[in-house]
């Protein structure tokens, strides 16, 4: 099931970013750098529109630049296929796997972390608007 959300900046934000990531990739390293700095601009958007830095559409563009960072030097472009088919699948379906791990962090969640909650973190069906407000915490 296709979720293009077209009406969405956050969504367009991503398509550009992992267009970007894909011809960095697959035909010029390039793309690996400019998806990085669209990447500081997204997270720099969001910051501003935001309540605060503990937001958590800030924070899942945090921790997602902090993983394109990693994977910049040469020895871990390998790297890179992570987020390029995490958000090939975001941009589809509405699948986010960086915002599913965000929302286990102690911080964001009420309680304990068990499997069971890990399991139905990432194993649940894509949903609109944030997973953080979805999850349950129980």
């Amino acid at each position: 099931m296709l979720m293009l959300d077209v009406r969405d900046l956050g969504w367009w934000y991503w398509l550009v970013t992992v267009a970007l990531l894909t011809w960095g990739v697959l035909l010029d390293p390039l793309g690996l750098y400019l998806a990085v700095g669209l990447t500081v601009v997204n997270l720099a958007h969001f910051s501003a529109r935001a309540s605060g830095l503990t937001a958590f559409p800030v924070q899942v563009r945090f921790f997602y630049l902090l993983l394109l960072l990693v994977a910049l030097p040469e020895p871990m472009r390998w790297l890179f296929w992570v987020p390029l088919i995490g958000t090939w699948a975001q941009v589809l379906v509405g699948y986010c796997a960086m915002a599913r791990l965000v929302s286990l962090f102690p911080w964001n969640r009420e309680a304990g972390l068990t499997g069971k909650l890990v399991w139905r973190t990432f194993f649940s069906l894509p949903v609109r608007g944030s997973v953080a407000s979805s999850s349950s915490n129980d």
